[in-house]
């Protein structure tokens, strides 16, 4: 049930950031949002188990998956907006 709890989380994380992060130039749809938003609900979790702020039984928390996934979502804009400036 973790894999799938990281994924939901993942994927509520995504449209918040998306909406944290949204402007006028935004970019990317909301399925590669969401997919990043999973990416960043991954990251997340096992960084917070590496540093050790939760054991393994628990998926990342919900502010630290947002939290993720708008890192991951500033960096792929980053190079996003840069490949396409050449």
């Amino acid at each position: 049930m973790g894999i799938i709890e990281t994924i939901i989380i993942g994927f509520l994380a995504g449209v918040i950031a998306k909406f944290l992060m949204g402007g006028p130039n935004e970019f990317s749809g909301f399925i590669m949002t969401t997919v990043l938003g999973i990416i960043g609900s991954f990251v997340a979790t096992y960084l917070g188990r590496a540093i050790g702020w939760y054991g393994p039984e628990g998926g990342a928390h919900f502010v630290a998956s947002i939290v993720g996934a708008i890192i991951v979502l500033f960096i792929y804009g980053f190079f996003a907006r840069r490949s396409a400036t050449y």
